[in-house]
């Protein structure tokens, strides 16, 4: 780790602790800065402080910048369930669980490791995407279209940012929706005080899902969501916004909530046009295994 040091100046007085790091280290994000000061790697006045600490004028702080991980994508042969595929892209049904591309904390083992075992992927997105046009979260489970070539990552890449590409969701939510039908129309961006989530914003990005109730139980819902728009967790934080959030959801939901190893949330449906043939491609794929056990298990309740 590189060590470095400051002793704040009359202009910094009562300045937040993570914005004054921010401005010290302009190559890094706030939320990275904020990462640092929950790890203890940063101490003022020879003890650990909280981000939104005011500095005082004559404070000493000290930080250790973490060096950053070096990592080589690796194929890794994987028994991947592949429901399409020809010479140009495929569809994969994730499982739930596995992270979609290497990252910091995650360099192997993902689905990228085992798709470049098993085919040549597009570079459009660089050496630890390849392929990647749309992604899905770590514990959600389900369908994604992956590009071989340089040509269809392109054309899905606009088809999906033109809202070509229909994708279809079910999801066990807290509470009991009483309408059948419903539309979610509210901005998402990043949570203002806490860059790690997404959340509605005012002068957020557009985003709309549509769902309508599959079943009903005690105190839960089985819904089925159609996303008109694709944002960053886009299906958890409305559920959330409308007050029902994701069951087993360890980000946007209840804290008492059902053990689903990670939100209860399948991407079920692909539905889109070839981007090179024009051929109409429909992929389905049914929820894991502890979905339907969940749903068992609401069901049982009296």
């Amino acid at each position: 780790m590189t060590k470095q040091s400051v002793l704040v100046e009359e202009q910094f007085h009562t300045t937040r602790l993570d914005k004054l790091l921010t401005t010290l280290n302009p190559e890094e994000s706030r939320s990275q800065i904020q990462s640092w000061i929950k790890d203890g790697l940063v101490q003022v006045n020879g003890k650990k402080a909280k981000t939104n600490y005011r500095c005082q004028q004559g404070d000493f702080i000290e930080w250790e910048i973490p060096e950053e991980e070096v990592f080589e994508l690796k194929p890794e042969s994987m028994d991947l369930d592949i429901r399409y595929e020809d010479e140009h892209l495929l569809v994969v049904n994730k499982p739930k669980g596995m992270v979609v591309h290497p990252a910091a904390g995650h360099s192997d083992g993902t689905l990228v490791n085992g798709l470049i075992a098993h085919t040549e992927l597009s570079d459009i997105n660089g050496d630890f995407r390849p392929g990647i046009v749309h992604r899905l979260d770590k514990d959600t489970s389900g369908l994604m279209v992956v590009a071989k070539t340089n040509d269809a990552h392109e054309k899905l890449a606009t088809m999906l940012r033109e809202r070509n590409v229909k994708r279809q969701y079910q999801a066990i939510v807290h509470g009991e929706i009483e309408h059948e039908l419903g539309t979610i129309e509210a901005p998402i961006s990043r949570d203002p005080s806490d860059r790690k989530r997404m959340a509605v914003v005012d002068h957020g990005k557009e985003a709309i899902t549509h769902f309508r109730v599959h079943e009903r139980f005690p105190n839960y819902t089985h819904v089925v969501c159609d996303l008109e728009t694709g944002r960053t967790h886009q299906i958890r934080v409305h559920f959330k916004y409308i007050g029902f959030p994701i069951v087993g959801d360890p980000k946007y939901g209840q804290r008492k909530t059902l053990d689903t190893e990670g939100q209860a949330l399948h991407a079920r449906r692909l539905e889109f046009n070839h981007p090179i043939t024009s051929e109409k491609i429909i992929v389905t794929a049914d929820a894991p295994a502890i979905f339907k056990e969940t749903l068992k298990e609401i069901d049982r309740r009296p």
